[in-house]
């Protein structure tokens, strides 16, 4: 959260030409409610349901696209199998400083009630192994515009 998935996904399809999958708008598309709706309807485990479809369908894919990938995505075994299957991942990885200053006070962000800061501090610290388990390529976002991230995002496919 924070670390500009959806811009950078954005602004790097439009580079290369591809089309962009955001997991988070699938599950919103397939429930016709927000994120955090669904989170508040199904709970944590009913979006990460939904999620896990929308993952395994952009693998399956035979055409090359840009996905933005929330990234609570990591905490299932099958989904970073997908996400390997898929292609190159890439970790867009920035401090919870960073993510907390991006993310202000955390609204409409379900994970993070009760406190921005502490919590990206708390859910990385839980994900920081998946990530680098997942992750082909890490590009450090701090201090990095979402063009420069983008730019750097693009040179990892050579």
């Amino acid at each position: 959260m924070g670390a500009g998935k959806s811009t950078v996904a954005e602004l790097a399809a439009r580079r290369l030409g591809w089309p962009i999958v955001d997991t988070d708008a699938e599950v919103e598309a397939a429930t016709a409610k927000s994120v955090a709706e669904v989170f508040a309807e199904r709970g944590e485990a009913g979006f990460r349901a939904l999620e896990s479809e929308a993952v395994a369908a952009l693998a399956a894919s035979p055409e090359p696209l840009i996905a933005s990938v929330g990234g609570g995505a990591v905490l299932s075994l099958a989904n970073r199998e997908a996400l390997r299957r898929a292609g190159t991942v890439v970790w867009l990885r920035a401090t919870p400083l960073t993510l907390a200053g991006r993310v202000g006070d955390g609204d409409g962000r379900p994970l993070l009630a009760g406190g921005a800061r502490g919590a990206l501090e708390r859910v990385l610290a839980e994900r920081e192994a998946l990530y680098m388990d997942v992750a082909d390529v890490v590009i450090d976002v701090d201090g990095l515009s979402p063009e420069g991230v983008a730019e750097k995002l693009c040179e990892s496919f050579g």
